[in-house]
Protein backbone atom coordinates (compact mmCIF):
# COMPACT_ATOMS: atom_id res chain seq x y z
CA UNK A 1 0.00 0.00 0.00
CA UNK A 2 1.48 3.48 -0.78
CA UNK A 3 2.41 6.14 1.82
CA UNK A 4 0.24 8.74 2.65
CA UNK A 5 1.50 12.51 3.12
CA UNK A 6 0.19 11.83 6.90
CA UNK A 7 3.01 8.49 7.08
CA UNK A 8 6.59 9.27 6.92
CA UNK A 9 6.84 11.74 5.14
CA UNK A 10 9.92 13.47 4.21
CA UNK A 11 10.94 16.63 6.24
CA UNK A 12 11.30 20.25 5.17
CA UNK A 13 14.91 20.63 5.42
CA UNK A 14 15.72 17.68 3.97
CA UNK A 15 13.25 18.14 0.45
CA UNK A 16 14.94 21.74 0.49
CA UNK A 17 18.43 20.17 0.80
CA UNK A 18 17.73 18.09 -1.82
CA UNK A 19 15.62 19.77 -4.39
CA UNK A 20 18.12 22.42 -4.36
CA UNK A 21 20.87 19.84 -5.67
CA UNK A 22 18.55 18.69 -8.30
CA UNK A 23 17.46 22.41 -9.49
CA UNK A 24 21.13 22.99 -10.04
CA UNK A 25 21.47 19.97 -11.95
CA UNK A 26 18.41 20.91 -14.39
CA UNK A 27 20.20 24.38 -14.78
CA UNK A 28 23.37 22.19 -16.12
CA UNK A 29 20.44 20.16 -18.17
CA UNK A 30 19.59 23.77 -19.68
CA UNK A 31 22.36 24.93 -20.86
CA UNK A 32 23.00 21.55 -22.49
CA UNK A 33 19.67 21.71 -24.24
CA UNK A 34 20.88 25.14 -25.22
CA UNK A 35 24.33 24.09 -26.38
CA UNK A 36 22.78 21.31 -28.83
CA UNK A 37 19.71 22.22 -29.67
CA UNK A 38 17.76 19.14 -28.49
CA UNK A 39 13.80 19.23 -28.18
CA UNK A 40 12.19 17.81 -25.52
CA UNK A 41 8.71 16.92 -23.95
CA UNK A 42 7.54 16.26 -20.99
CA UNK A 43 3.94 15.06 -20.24
CA UNK A 44 2.60 15.21 -16.66
CA UNK A 45 -0.41 13.44 -16.26
CA UNK A 46 -2.35 12.01 -12.95
CA UNK A 47 -5.98 12.48 -11.20
CA UNK A 48 -7.06 15.72 -9.63
CA UNK A 49 -4.79 16.47 -6.79
CA UNK A 50 -1.99 14.53 -8.07
CA UNK A 51 0.75 17.03 -7.33
CA UNK A 52 1.21 18.17 -10.70
CA UNK A 53 0.83 21.71 -10.10
CA UNK A 54 3.58 21.45 -7.06
CA UNK A 55 5.93 19.19 -9.46
CA UNK A 56 5.51 21.51 -12.23
CA UNK A 57 6.79 24.86 -10.33
CA UNK A 58 9.65 22.68 -8.95
CA UNK A 59 10.58 21.44 -12.11
CA UNK A 60 10.61 24.61 -13.60
CA UNK A 61 11.40 27.37 -10.72
CA UNK A 62 14.84 28.03 -11.42
CA UNK A 63 15.24 27.56 -14.66
CA UNK A 64 14.58 29.89 -17.96
CA UNK A 65 10.84 30.40 -18.46
CA UNK A 66 12.16 30.78 -22.57
CA UNK A 67 13.74 27.58 -22.34
CA UNK A 68 11.40 25.25 -19.41
CA UNK A 69 7.85 26.27 -20.96
CA UNK A 70 4.66 25.16 -19.42
CA UNK A 71 1.94 24.09 -21.58
CA UNK A 72 -1.66 24.46 -19.69
CA UNK A 73 -4.27 24.35 -22.17
CA UNK A 74 -7.95 25.82 -21.80
CA UNK A 75 -11.20 23.68 -22.81
CA UNK A 76 -10.88 24.06 -26.78
CA UNK A 77 -12.64 27.00 -28.98
CA UNK A 78 -14.97 25.95 -31.11
CA UNK A 79 -13.07 26.16 -34.05
CA UNK A 80 -10.68 24.09 -31.89
CA UNK A 81 -13.08 20.92 -31.80
CA UNK A 82 -13.41 21.31 -35.31
CA UNK A 83 -9.63 20.76 -35.69
CA UNK A 84 -7.57 16.84 -35.33
CA UNK A 85 -7.37 16.74 -32.40
CA UNK A 86 -3.81 16.81 -31.57
CA UNK A 87 -3.64 19.83 -33.68
CA UNK A 88 -3.39 22.54 -30.59
CA UNK A 89 -0.98 20.70 -29.01
CA UNK A 90 1.41 20.24 -31.75
CA UNK A 91 1.85 24.07 -31.93
CA UNK A 92 3.02 24.40 -28.99
CA UNK A 93 5.57 21.79 -29.75
CA UNK A 94 9.35 22.74 -28.92
CA UNK A 95 11.87 24.38 -31.13
CA UNK A 96 15.19 23.85 -30.84
CA UNK A 97 16.78 24.75 -27.36
CA UNK A 98 13.48 24.46 -25.52
CA UNK A 99 11.98 21.85 -23.23
CA UNK A 100 8.20 21.87 -23.26
CA UNK A 101 6.10 20.82 -20.52
CA UNK A 102 2.79 19.71 -20.92
CA UNK A 103 -0.08 19.96 -17.69
CA UNK A 104 -2.38 18.36 -18.97
CA UNK A 105 -1.80 17.02 -22.84
CA UNK A 106 -3.37 15.13 -25.76
CA UNK A 107 -4.11 12.43 -23.04
CA UNK A 108 -6.78 14.61 -21.42
CA UNK A 109 -8.86 12.47 -23.88
CA UNK A 110 -8.01 9.14 -22.32
CA UNK A 111 -9.03 10.69 -18.90
CA UNK A 112 -11.17 13.28 -18.63
CA UNK A 113 -12.74 13.47 -21.81
CA UNK A 114 -13.57 9.89 -22.09
CA UNK A 115 -14.77 9.61 -18.33
CA UNK A 116 -17.34 13.15 -18.42
CA UNK A 117 -18.72 12.34 -21.98
CA UNK A 118 -16.57 15.12 -24.05
CA UNK A 119 -15.82 12.44 -26.10
CA UNK A 120 -17.44 9.60 -27.51
CA UNK A 121 -16.60 5.83 -27.44
CA UNK A 122 -15.33 5.92 -30.96
CA UNK A 123 -13.14 8.98 -30.58
CA UNK A 124 -11.36 7.61 -27.39
CA UNK A 125 -10.85 4.36 -29.27
CA UNK A 126 -9.49 5.90 -32.30
CA UNK A 127 -7.11 7.77 -29.83
CA UNK A 128 -5.60 5.13 -27.69
CA UNK A 129 -4.95 3.09 -31.22
CA UNK A 130 -3.32 6.29 -32.64
CA UNK A 131 -1.91 7.89 -30.11
CA UNK A 132 1.14 5.36 -30.12
CA UNK A 133 1.74 5.93 -33.95
CA UNK A 134 1.67 9.81 -33.62
CA UNK A 135 4.34 9.51 -30.97
CA UNK A 136 6.70 7.38 -32.95
CA UNK A 137 6.85 10.14 -35.57
CA UNK A 138 7.59 12.71 -32.58
CA UNK A 139 10.27 10.46 -31.12
CA UNK A 140 11.72 9.67 -34.34
CA UNK A 141 11.41 13.20 -34.98
CA UNK A 142 14.26 14.21 -32.85
CA UNK A 143 12.22 15.28 -30.22
CA UNK A 144 12.73 13.22 -26.14
CA UNK A 145 8.96 12.46 -24.86
CA UNK A 146 9.11 11.53 -21.59
CA UNK A 147 5.62 10.53 -20.12
CA UNK A 148 4.84 10.61 -16.16
CA UNK A 149 2.15 9.40 -14.83
CA UNK A 150 1.39 10.56 -10.64
CA UNK A 151 -0.26 7.90 -8.55
CA UNK A 152 -2.21 8.70 -5.84
CA UNK A 153 -4.02 6.87 -3.16
CA UNK A 154 -7.33 7.44 -2.71
CA UNK A 155 -7.54 8.36 1.03
CA UNK A 156 -5.02 11.09 0.42
CA UNK A 157 -7.04 12.29 -2.79
CA UNK A 158 -9.79 12.79 -0.10
CA UNK A 159 -7.79 14.68 2.04
CA UNK A 160 -6.15 17.11 -0.44
CA UNK A 161 -9.96 18.05 -1.70
CA UNK A 162 -10.76 18.71 2.13
CA UNK A 163 -7.42 21.22 2.65
CA UNK A 164 -8.33 22.99 -0.66
CA UNK A 165 -12.11 23.19 0.36
CA UNK A 166 -10.71 24.60 3.98
CA UNK A 167 -7.74 26.90 2.47
CA UNK A 168 -8.62 30.15 1.33
CA UNK A 169 -5.54 30.46 -1.35
CA UNK A 170 -6.16 26.87 -2.64
CA UNK A 171 -10.06 27.05 -3.03
CA UNK A 172 -9.93 27.83 -7.12
CA UNK A 173 -7.86 24.43 -7.15
CA UNK A 174 -11.04 22.79 -6.42
CA UNK A 175 -13.60 23.06 -9.67
CA UNK A 176 -16.76 22.02 -10.13
CA UNK A 177 -15.32 19.43 -12.61
CA UNK A 178 -12.95 18.40 -9.84
CA UNK A 179 -16.04 17.76 -7.61
CA UNK A 180 -17.55 16.05 -9.90
CA UNK A 181 -14.58 13.79 -10.83
CA UNK A 182 -14.47 12.97 -7.42
CA UNK A 183 -16.89 10.40 -7.02
CA UNK A 184 -15.94 8.58 -10.17
CA UNK A 185 -12.75 7.26 -8.46
CA UNK A 186 -13.11 3.64 -10.48
CA UNK A 187 -14.08 5.11 -14.00
CA UNK A 188 -10.65 7.14 -13.86
CA UNK A 189 -9.19 3.98 -12.83
CA UNK A 190 -10.45 2.33 -15.25
CA UNK A 191 -9.66 5.08 -18.05
CA UNK A 192 -5.96 5.28 -16.35
CA UNK A 193 -5.44 1.40 -16.80
CA UNK A 194 -6.88 1.57 -20.47
CA UNK A 195 -4.43 4.31 -21.59
CA UNK A 196 -1.39 2.66 -19.81
CA UNK A 197 -2.22 -0.72 -21.90
CA UNK A 198 -2.78 1.14 -25.38
CA UNK A 199 0.17 3.98 -25.15
CA UNK A 200 2.92 2.01 -22.76
CA UNK A 201 5.21 2.13 -26.32
CA UNK A 202 9.07 0.79 -26.14
CA UNK A 203 9.20 4.72 -28.08
CA UNK A 204 7.24 6.54 -25.77
CA UNK A 205 6.89 4.36 -22.37
CA UNK A 206 4.57 5.33 -19.15
CA UNK A 207 7.05 5.95 -15.98
CA UNK A 208 4.54 5.95 -13.39
CA UNK A 209 5.27 8.17 -9.43
CA UNK A 210 4.18 7.74 -6.40
CA UNK A 211 2.46 10.78 -5.55
CA UNK A 212 1.27 10.47 -1.82
CA UNK A 213 4.19 11.85 -0.79
CA UNK A 214 4.10 15.39 -2.88
CA UNK A 215 7.74 15.94 -1.39
CA UNK A 216 9.58 12.71 -2.53
CA UNK A 217 7.30 12.45 -6.03
CA UNK A 218 8.99 16.06 -6.98
CA UNK A 219 12.31 14.78 -6.52
CA UNK A 220 11.75 11.55 -7.98
CA UNK A 221 10.53 13.04 -10.94
CA UNK A 222 13.25 15.48 -11.49
CA UNK A 223 15.73 12.75 -10.94
CA UNK A 224 13.79 10.68 -13.37
CA UNK A 225 13.83 13.52 -15.98
CA UNK A 226 17.90 14.24 -15.53
CA UNK A 227 18.25 10.31 -15.53
CA UNK A 228 16.58 9.90 -19.18
CA UNK A 229 18.49 12.62 -21.21
CA UNK A 230 22.58 12.04 -21.59
CA UNK A 231 23.35 15.79 -20.90
CA UNK A 232 26.59 16.86 -20.15
CA UNK A 233 27.71 20.09 -17.58
CA UNK A 234 28.76 22.94 -20.02
CA UNK A 235 31.80 24.99 -18.70
CA UNK A 236 31.26 28.61 -19.24
CA UNK A 237 33.75 31.21 -18.12
CA UNK A 238 33.15 32.78 -14.95
CA UNK A 239 31.49 36.04 -15.56
CA UNK A 240 33.70 39.31 -14.28
CA UNK A 241 32.07 42.07 -13.98
CA UNK A 242 33.45 45.51 -15.47
CA UNK A 243 33.72 48.89 -13.46
CA UNK A 244 31.15 51.54 -13.33
CA UNK A 245 31.60 54.12 -15.52
CA UNK A 246 31.38 57.52 -13.99
CA UNK A 247 31.90 59.31 -17.02
CA UNK A 248 27.99 60.76 -16.50
CA UNK A 249 27.75 60.72 -13.20
CA UNK A 250 25.04 62.51 -11.17
CA UNK A 251 23.06 62.03 -8.47
CA UNK A 252 20.36 59.57 -9.32
CA UNK A 253 19.20 59.27 -5.55
CA UNK A 254 18.07 62.73 -5.36
CA UNK A 255 15.21 62.55 -8.91
CA UNK A 256 14.04 59.88 -7.20
CA UNK A 257 13.05 61.76 -4.02
CA UNK A 258 10.28 63.34 -4.62
CA UNK A 259 8.28 59.97 -6.52
CA UNK A 260 5.26 57.78 -5.41
CA UNK A 261 6.70 55.07 -3.60
CA UNK A 262 4.70 52.11 -1.99
CA UNK A 263 3.97 52.48 1.60
CA UNK A 264 6.74 49.91 3.30
CA UNK A 265 3.83 48.25 5.67
CA UNK A 266 6.12 45.35 6.15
Amino acid sequence: MAKTDDDDTMGRKAYEKELRKLQEELCHLQAWIKEKNERVIIVLEGRDAAGKGGTIKAITERVSPRVFRVVALPAPSDREKSQMYLQRYIEHFPAGGEVVVFDRSWYNRAGVEYVMGFCTPDQHRRFLELTPILEKFIVDGGIRLLKIWLEVGQDEQERRFHARIEDPVRQWKLSPMDVESFKRWYDFSKARDMMLDHTDSVHAPWYVVDSNDKKRARLNVISHILSQIPYKRIEHDKVKLPERSTKKKYDDCATMAARKYIAQKF
